[in-house]
């Protein structure tokens, strides 16, 4: 089904339509400040293995996620001093930032470097629908079959209707992902260029 919101200024009863739905196993797609999002619960597995095999993923690929704040991130990546002042001079943004993993993050989600990519998008569609629910959502964006982003939710909606629950539409998305980021030891590496600035790194 799909249900057209508002990005800026959310319908709670769309935001807990989304929410019974994630805690119902099920697969959603939400707007970002990039391209849609397909999301689940970070801790169901069964709908995690369902997103691996509706994009043809690798499963050693892994997964990033949503957050609604700086203290929930704390929950899932280890954060010093120098990493909270990056992420707060971009975040909320079209960023995903590649942080150390905490013991609290599924495994499936982390990297064999025992990383984890968060993101806290400028979007209160999905900051709204990430509080309602408690807990931090997947991530990624869907391809058509020649591995291109969708941004037309009508075009999700049409070619996953059948193992997708609920497309919240807020019309046509950005073209572009995120901008991939990863902060260690002091440094920030771009490992994917995308929608966001990274002009603060000069």
């Amino acid at each position: 089904m799909i249900i057209s919101v508002h990005s800026e200024n959310p319908n709670l009863r769309h935001v807990r339509h989304a929410v019974d739905a994630l805690k119902e196993g099920e697969l959603i797609v939400y707007p970002t400040d990039t391209l849609y999002g397909l999301g689940c619960d970070i801790f169901n597995k069964t709908a995690i293995e369902k997103i691996y095999a509706l994009r043809k993923m690798d499963r050693k690929k892994p997964l990033s996620f949503i957050c609604h704040d700086f203290s929930q991130i704390a929950e899932y990546a280890k954060i010093s001093n120098y990493v909270y002042k990056v992420m707060k001079s971009i975040l909320p943004g079209p960023y995903t930032i590649v942080l150390p993993a905490t013991n609290k993050v599924p495994k499936m989600l982390v990297t064999k470097q025992k990383t984890v990519g968060i993101r806290i998008p400028d979007n209160e569609f999905a900051l709204a629908l990430v509080k309602e629910f408690g807990g931090p959502i997947i991530s990624t964006t869907l391809t058509s079959d020649d591995q291109i982003a969708i941004s037309d939710p009508d075009a999700i909606h049409e070619l996953y209707k059948t193992q997708i629950k609920y497309v919240f539409s807020s019309g046509i998305s950005a073209s572009e992902p995120s901008t991939v980021i990863e902060i260690k030891d002091g440094e920030i590496g771009v490992l994917r260029e995308g929608k966001g600035d990274i002009s603060f790194l000069d």
